[in-house]
């Protein structure tokens, strides 16, 4: 049997998906041009701040540009497009943007409808990727739990009309093991390990005092890891997220504030 570096193809499939959100049925060109210039972003941003000829950072700064040139290009085609074709009843998420408007009736700007895609393609890209292959391995190793997953997609299936292609939303609202067993990945490995934030105002916090300007370090996997919080953390658990069992989420931060990544909120 061959070998496959598995995080690398399931940040590909992410990509693919994500990208699908954002843009619909794009080209294959457009995406491949996309994947090229994100993954120099991606690695520039993780990479020390040395602006110097063929390091990792500048390469960072040049890929962006390039990915706001390719957004540009396809935000232009889309407003060309529904000036020809108002009346187009689906929308993926480009067409919500172009079409969102504040209570003032003012619409985002094209360098805002950019922003707001690369940010989401990096914040909605590579957790994906990493949690699918925790998930994956992590389900591997206990098996009693895999079967269960295994089962409850295969009655999924059973159930489909023959007629139907793909997944329905009714069928994803279906997954209640899986959603468990993967909300319990997020918390076992926690993807994002930490978080930075600012008083912008005196906070008072369980009788302490946090005052303006101070700065505050959120360690996710300390909380993660508590075990007044969650008994014997170092189990994988997917019972843990039974309603009966852990109904407070306040203390699971996947990503961030309850599971929502705080890049997003």
């Amino acid at each position: 049997m061959g070998r496959i570096e598995l995080l690398t193809e399931l940040r590909r499939l992410t990509f693919k998906i994500i990208i699908h959100i954002f843009l619909g049925a794009s080209s294959t060109s457009v995406m491949e041009a996309l994947e090229k210039e994100y993954t120099k972003l991606n690695y520039g941003m993780r990479a020390l701040r040395i602006d110097l000829p063929g390091f990792a950072f500048p390469k960072a700064f040049k890929a962006r540009k390039n990915l706001v040139s390719i957004f540009q290009n396809v935000v232009n085609e889309r407003r060309k497009e529904k000036l020809e074709n108002p009346n187009k009843t689906t929308k993926d998420m480009l067409d919500q943007l172009i079409d969102a408007e504040d209570e003032n009736g003012r619409k985002l700007a094209d360098d805002e409808v950019i922003d707001i895609m690369i940010m989401y393609l990096n914040v909605g890209h590579e957790s994906s990727g990493h949690t699918t292959m925790w998930a994956t391995l992590i389900l591997q190793q206990h098996p009693q739990y895999f079967q269960k997953a295994k089962q409850e997609q295969e009655e999924i299936v059973k159930r489909r009309p023959a007629n139907q292609k793909g997944m329905t939303m009714k069928e994803y609202r279906q997954m209640d093991f899986l959603s468990k067993a993967i909300d319990e990945t997020m918390r076992y490995i926690t993807f994002s390990l930490m978080t930075f934030r600012e008083a912008k105002r005196d906070v008072k916090l369980n009788g302490f005092l946090i005052p303006k300007g101070w700065k505050v370090f959120v360690c996710y996997r300390a909380i993660h890891q508590d075990p007044q919080v969650y008994p014997n953390p170092r189990i994988f658990d997917p019972s843990r997220f039974d309603i009966s069992m852990f109904s407070n989420t306040n203390f699971w931060l996947a990503i961030g504030v309850n599971g929502l990544c705080l890049f997003s909120c």
